[in-house]
Parts: structure tokens; C-alpha cells; sequence
């Protein structure tokens, strides 16, 4: 795994975060059943492997990420070679007492090397230091990566959102409590 230097992001940082894929690429969906019936709702989630890889876009609009992360409480980079790839914003919710993870995104090129994992711990310890004992991370359903970094970190579906982005995109919620 390689090392990643964690930091507050800065507006120098921005065109390059901004400038990054944020796609990715998912050979499982989570699949929404939804049943209705009288005095009775049932919702399903299923892990379905589809049959080919899909890309999935990101469900905001990065030439206006700018102006959503300055209503954030957090933005944080991960620095590899003094060079930003990879980033992570989060609202501290002090009404419920919630840190929600908005966004999580790392380069392509640097995937699967531990910065997603960097960032994700570095704003656990951000909210812990704000006093915050839960944490709650948010993804596409069809964002397979980010869902099971999500398993890997012990946190636990919570909920979801069936129009939730712009894309109408269904947001799959998970949180846990921090320690």
C-alpha cells in the first residue's frame, strides 16, 4: 500500500480535484425491490452481478463541486508526491449528531492503493475530534467500490434515497458509530 499525506484541501487544489475522473467501473449493482401493500411496505436490496462491466458517471456535476464544497465542513486531500489524488467532504449535521461523508473520490490511477482508505479514516478522526459519534457515508447503489470499502470499515446499510441525486440516482446510505 502506498503512503498518502492527508490535508486540508485548498483552493490551489480545487481544478485538479475538480479535473479528476470521478467515474468508476462495477461489475455488481445493489437492485431495489420495492413492494407496496396495504398496512405494509417491503423493501429489498440485491446484490446482482451484471453481466458485463458497467461505468458509473458520478451523480454531481464536478464543474460546480466548488461551490458544494464551501457549504462543507470538511474537505480533505490525499497528497501522493505532493500532488492531490484523491478527496473527501463531509457535513458535520450537529442536530443529529452525524457526520454525513458526501463525497469520496480518488483517481483512477491511484485506486485500490489505500487513499480512499486514508481520507476515510482521517475524517472518522475529524469527527471524533468534533465530538461526533456516528457516521454515515452515502453512494450510488450501482457504485460497487465504495460499498464495499464501506463493509470493509464495519459500517452497516442505514437507508437509502430512491431520487436523491440530480441523476435520480438511487443513494444507498451507510453509517456506523465511531468509537
Amino acid at each position: 500500500m502506498a503512503s498518502f499525506e492527508i490535508r486540508p484541501a485548498n483552493s490551489n487544489d480545487f481544478p485538479r480535484l475538480m479535473a479528476m475522473d470521478h467515474s468508476c467501473s462495477s461489475d455488481y449493482v445493489w437492485q431495489l425491490e420495492l413492494r407496496s401493500e396495504p398496512k405494509r411496505v417491503t423493501v429489498n436490496f440485491h446484490e446482482v452481478r451484471l453481466p458485463r462491466s458497467v461505468k458509473v458517471t458520478y451523480p454531481r456535476n464536478p464543474s460546480a463541486l466548488a461551490d458544494e464544497w464551501s457549504k462543507r465542513d470538511v474537505l480533505l486531500v490525499a497528497l501522493k508526491e505532493e500532488s492531490p489524488v484523491g478527496y473527501v467532504s463531509a457535513i458535520d449535521d450537529r442536530a443529529s449528531g452525524i457526520v454525513w461523508v458526501m463525497d469520496l473520490v480518488v483517481a483512477p490511477e491511484t485506486r485500490r492503493q489505500g487513499a480512499a482508505s486514508a481520507l476515510l479514516l482521517a475524517t472518522q478522526d475529524w469527527a471524533l475530534e468534533r465530538g461526533v459519534r456516528r457516521i454515515v457515508l452515502e453512494t450510488q447503489s450501482k457504485n460497487h467500490p465504495c460499498i464495499r470499502l464501506a463493509q470493509k470499515f464495519g459500517y452497516e446499510f442505514c437507508g437509502y434515497n430512491d431520487q436523491y441525486y440530480p441523476t435520480q440516482d438511487v443513494a444507498l446510505f451507510f453509517g456506523r458509530a465511531l468509537k
